[in-house]
């Protein structure tokens, strides 16, 4: 299992815009093949702080969604919106167990 963890921070006055493009792109992901979750999620503390956690059945998986046409979208969208910084990295895991 792959899975894709981090923060994306955007300009304040955009957060509206770049919420209803990520919206778009998690309903887009989430009909990808390999897709297990993905998710963007707003910072309680700072409102210009995104967090995204992906889990992906494969690196393929998450190779195909890297050239997805809706992926393009999105970054192009963000980077419009004022996208400032990202702090996103990868992790492998052999499963996963509930606590």
């Amino acid at each position: 299992m792959i899975l894709i963890a981090g923060t994306i921070r955007i300009e304040e006055e955009h957060r509206e815009a770049a919420v209803a493009a990520m919206v778009e792109m998690m309903t887009e992901t989430r009909k990808e093949a390999g897709c297990v979750s993905y998710d963007f999620s707003g910072d309680f503390s700072d409102p210009t702080v995104i967090h995204l956690f992906e889990e992906w059945e494969t690196i393929e998986h998450l190779q195909a969604h890297f050239v997805a046409p809706h992926m393009a979208a999105f970054q192009n969208k963000l980077g419009l919106l004022g996208s400032i910084e990202r702090n996103i990295f990868k992790y492998s895991a052999d499963g996963k167990d509930a606590l």
